[in-house]
């Protein structure tokens, strides 16, 4: 079920947009209704359930933006939107998400011609109707469509393992560069974001040019948007903007956390800055008054100096990470390194693309003490699975344990990835699930059901007695399908009473559970699985994200079952058992 967050978030969004397009306020006041909503979006109560002091407390929400949210409560709309709704034309918010194209441009197009969509105004430039428009050459007309193109190759943003694999091979062409000092990547994927708007990567040299040159001349380098000493940007054949800027080895400590940070992150810090004397840039911190460089080689010493622990990346979103760093009360963060065990996968007995011995070994090569082996069952029914397949498979298993050439002294578990029926329930009965020793239900149909009828399926599930994971729980897929709507606060209460973990799904398209989702199950006191799911063994590779996305949510090592010691494991199974 969504939560009133979500709708109050989009009309701050909104409101925020709108301003942008009507010229109705300065950046400052824009930049507010902005961070309002994000922090409307992520805040972990229901708005709906505050009084006004209470939502005046949310990071962020001031007494203006606060008034408007009791407005939108209260009455169902924001009056000030409404009016700001009146003043532009259908379209325009649409036509603004075209690269180049800017708020005025776009109103002007709507208004005048009457489009409001991106195919709309393709079909009007095709049939000459910008000719003789003001401010509109054939140049501009050319532009627009360019713009259009890349919008239509690139729309929204991509897949992290897509910005990562970009990242890594410019990030490996940039190294070998003479004079180079040092290169990474930074911005949203150094932060683990699930989709990234474009790659910064991040430079040190002395003289600049000759790594803007191997950037500029790559062949990853489609078209070149523009090119200075400090910073080009380009576009990769894939439509992707990469970002590289290059500073003096002195000051990359300062560089990589200005770059790194998000923007509200960067705000918190130097507002600490000012209140110490102090002044935060990308070239270093130096004190107010005298200008003076304090320090800028490396990240710790920036952070030291203002009073702070090194802050991980993934929590650099201003979501009470610089408060708790300053109480000393940070997370120690989940890593890959944790991992004792994988607790979903599959072979080719279903839709993995590999025999279990293969997986069995790929899995060992991961230095894991365990693995669990767990193929679709019966009702997922594209899969052609039986009962009799399964219990051909567990002998498998058993035979292929004794084969220390191949397992070592890795321990393998026999389970299965249960369907989520549209009411609760799962494949096989409850004598035929005990023969398993791991169990993963997760939803793979009826995505469309409404929310009162999801919450009671996914409670139903977790309060299966033989039912230890919940996988992909929201079942979305980035970019192809929504989550599924339920009350997640009924779910997360359900997973916690009845010692359910809810995963972590490692897929790019899916890191499911999200980061946003995964700081709202820890205060029902969830544990969680990071899974790769894998189907393959180059699947494998994609712990990365899951462990990713589990440090955006504040996760720590003993709240993950599959970091634990496999007869902890097995008694956290057993204890939920009849």
């Amino acid at each position: 079920m969504a939560r009133r967050n979500d709708a109050v978030a989009a009309l701050l969004e909104e409101y925020a947009d709108l301003l942008v397009i009507t010229g109705g306020g300065d950046a400052f006041k824009i930049r507010s209704y902005e961070k309002a909503a994000r922090s409307v979006a992520g805040f972990h109560d229901d708005v709906s359930t505050m009084d006004a002091a209470a939502i005046g407390k949310i990071p962020q929400v001031g007494k203006s933006i606060g008034a408007k949210i009791i407005e939108y409560l209260t009455t169902g709309k924001i009056a000030a939107l409404e009016k700001l709704r009146e003043q532009i034309p259908p379209g325009a918010r649409t036509l603004i998400e075209i690269p180049g194209l800017g708020p005025k441009k776009a109103v002007t197009l709507s208004r005048e011609l009457g489009v409001s969509s991106i195919d709309e105004l393709s079909a009007a430039i095709a049939a000459g109707r910008l000719d003789g428009l003001p401010g509109f050459g054939a140049k501009t007309a050319e532009n627009i469509l360019h713009g259009i193109e890349l919008l239509r190759r690139n729309e929204g943003r991509v897949l992290i393992d897509t910005a990562t694999r970009v990242a890594e091979e410019i990030v490996a062409h940039l190294s070998g560069v003479p004079g180079c000092v040092a290169c990474t990547f930074a911005g949203s994927l150094r932060r683990s974001r699930d989709t990234i708007g474009d790659v910064d990567i991040l430079a040190a040299a002395t003289d600049s040019e000759p790594l803007m040159e191997a950037f500029r001349s790559a062949p990853y380098a489609f078209e070149i948007i523009g090119s200075g000493p400090t910073k080009t940007s380009l576009r990769t054949r894939q439509g992707l903007q990469v970002d590289l800027r290059v500073v003096q080895p002195e000051v990359w400590g300062a560089a990589l956390q200005y770059f790194t940070g998000s923007r509200e992150h960067n705000i918190r810090v130097r507002e600490i800055a000012v209140h110490k004397g102090l002044k935060l840039s990308e070239y270093g911190l130096f004190d107010a008054a005298s200008g003076e460089l304090i320090v800028a080689a490396t990240e710790e010493e920036v952070y030291e100096r203002l009073g702070l622990p090194w802050i991980p990346p993934p929590l650099r979103e201003d979501r009470g990470e610089v408060k708790a760093a300053l109480k000393g009360e940070l997370p120690e963060l989940v890593r890959i390194s944790d991992l004792r065990g994988d607790l979903h996968s599959h072979t080719d007995l279903t839709d993995g693309v590999a025999p279990l011995r293969t997986m069995v070994a790929a899995a060992r090569k991961r230095g894991l003490a365990y693995f669990a082996i767990t193929d679709h069952a019966p009702n997922l029914t594209m899969q052609r699975m039986t009962t009799e397949k399964m219990l051909a498979q567990r002998e498998e298993v058993r035979a292929l344990a004794a084969e220390t050439d191949v397992v070592g002294d890795m321990v393998l578990l026999h389970g299965s990835e249960l369907n989520i029926d549209p009411d609760g329930a799962v494949d096989w009965d409850g004598d035929f699930l005990a023969g398993f020793d791991v169990l993963v239900a997760s939803v793979h149909s009826h995505f469309g059901l409404p929310a009162d009828e999801q919450t009671r399926r996914l409670v139903r599930a977790c309060e299966n007695a033989y039912v230890n994971v919940i996988g992909h729980p929201r079942a979305r897929s980035i970019g192809k399908r929504e989550p599924i709507d339920a009350d997640w606060d009924a779910v997360f209460e359900a997973a916690a009473a009845t010692g359910t973990a809810m995963e972590i799904n490692c897929f790019p398209d899916r890191l499911d559970l999200s980061d946003d989702m995964v700081l709202r199950a820890r205060r029902h006191g969830v544990r969680f699985a990071i899974d790769t799911d894998c189907h393959s063994v180059r699947n494998m590779e994609n712990i990365r994200y899951g462990v990713g996305t589990a440090q955006r949510g504040w996760v720590t090592a003993d709240e993950v079952i599959n970091t634990w010691p496999l007869d902890r494991l097995r008694a956290f199974i057993a204890a939920k058992r009849p």
